[in-house]
């Protein structure tokens, strides 16, 4: 656990790191409230990023780092996307998004208390499934492929 890191930044950047030593890592960040409810209301949990990362024998880990926004606020930041953007992703589905951003948020808050947190789980793996995922589906470019 963190406390009082926020702005965090790229967080599959950290979790990415951990893959390439063999790690699997699932790290999740609060920041301030910027996203309301697709049905309206007040803006009530951070754009809460969560980046998993899965390491692979092959030396490709899988790297997902994911935003509860349709856009972040880093792209705010740098004029690339206005407040009015920053809403849920997923256009008819925006609640499942507002539902994990309000489930990372509180799960961040009630492990550091007051102000803006950031958690990390890092774990040795059992197994290796990238490669047969991989063999699976050859043609997908899954997350975190270059």
């Amino acid at each position: 656990m963190a406390h009082d890191c926020f702005p965090t930044g790229m967080l599959g950047y950290w979790a990415r790191r951990l893959a390439d030593g063999g790690l699997i890592a699932v790290l999740t960040a609060t920041s301030p409230p910027r996203l309301g409810s697709p049905d309206g209301g007040p803006k009530v949990a951070g754009t809460n990023p969560l980046a998993i990362a899965i390491p692979s024998s092959d030396g490709r880990p899988l790297v997902s780092d994911v935003s509860m926004g349709r856009v972040t606020y880093g792209d705010v930041i740098a004029g690339a996307a206005t407040e009015e953007e920053l809403v849920p992703f997923g256009g008819e589905h925006a609640h499942k998004a507002f539902a994990l951003a309000l489930g990372l948020q509180l799960l961040v808050d009630s492990l550091i208390g007051d102000g803006y947190g950031a958690m990390l789980l890092v774990a040795q793996p059992a197994a290796d499934p990238l490669p047969a995922l991989r063999a699976r589906a050859p043609d997908v470019r899954l997350p975190g492929d270059s």
